[in-house]
C-alpha cells in the first residue's frame, strides 16, 4: 500500500533565476513540504520557505499540481507525494535555516546541481508563464 504524502512547494523568481535549497549533500531541490494535519498545501508551501528561508510571503498563487513517483520512506514504505506548486512572491532576508545549508538561483545556464523532479517542475513552470 502507497501512503500519499500532501506537500506544497514554492516557486520563488527574480532576475536571477529561481530559488533552489539544498542540505548537505548540495543537490538542490524547490523550497517546500509536507502538509501538516489540516493544512492547506498553500500554506505548508508558505510555511516550510520560511522555515527553509527565512523568508516572508507578499502573495501565492497557485501554479499547478503534480504526482511525484512513489518512493521508499526510511521504514521501507512506499509514499508518493501529491504536491501543489505556488508562485511565491517574497519579501525578506535570504538565510538558509533548519535542514537547509545551501540556497542558489537556478537558470538554465548555471552549474546548480538540481534533482530530477525538480528539473521537471521547472520546465513545467517555465511552459506554464
Amino acid at each position: 500500500m502507497t501512503r500519499i504524502r500532501r506537500k506544497g512547494v514554492a516557486i520563488v523568481e527574480s532576475e536571477k533565476g529561481i530559488l533552489v535549497v539544498a542540505g548537505r549533500g548540495k543537490v538542490f531541490a524547490l523550497p517546500g513540504g509536507g502538509a501538516n494535519g489540516k493544512e492547506t498545501r498553500k500554506k505548508a508551501a508558505i510555511r516550510e520557505l520560511r522555515e527553509e528561508t527565512g523568508l516572508k510571503t507578499k502573495h501565492a498563487k497557485y501554479v499547478f499540481s503534480y504526482k511525484g513517483r512513489k518512493w521508499k520512506d526510511y521504514k521501507g514504505k512506499y509514499v508518493r507525494n501529491h504536491a501543489k506548486v505556488f508562485l511565491i512572491k517574497i519579501y525578506g532576508h535570504l538565510r538558509p535555516r533548519k535542514e537547509v545549508k545551501y540556497v542558489a538561483w537556478y537558470n538554465p545556464n548555471s552549474k546548480v546541481r538540481i534533482s530530477r523532479s525538480t528539473r521537471g517542475l521547472i520546465e513545467k513552470y517555465l511552459k506554464t508563464k
